[in-house]
């Protein structure tokens, strides 16, 4: 005898793969979004979309910047301002995750509410 057990994560899933690199968000949002919209899975990938393109353009951004006034300057530690950006990034990534495998809808720090009014159509 068969056990037809129907369960629901309620967007669990789909919170927590789109933590995983912008091709973890990309099938989280494509593959189990989209046709089964819930608020905790539209509020993760909200708050994954901003960490992703913030993570991008800080990292573009620093990047350049940094290269510059290091070949300029020759202060080979300004490198630890990037390390530092970057375990901060981490560091969101990490309490946004926790609370995506948690089920709750609690806003990144600093990026958090601002996901939520610029991508409210997702």
């Amino acid at each position: 005898m068969e056990n037809n057990v129907i369960t629901t994560d309620n967007g669990k899933t789909a919170s927590i793969i789109s933590y995983f690199t912008i091709i973890g968000w990309l099938i989280a949002y494509f593959a189990m979004h989209k046709d089964n919209r819930t608020e905790l899975s539209s509020y993760q990938l909200r708050q994954t979309l901003l960490l992703n393109i913030t993570a991008l353009v800080l990292g573009w951004g620093l990047g350049f910047i940094l290269g510059l006034l290091i070949a300029t300057t020759g202060i080979f530690a300004l490198i630890y301002v990037s390390y530092v950006v970057q375990l901060g990034i981490f560091i969101i990534w990490i309490i946004g995750l926790i609370g995506a495998i948690n089920g709750q809808k609690k806003p990144m720090p600093i990026i958090g509410e601002k996901a939520q009014t610029m991508f409210a159509s997702i």
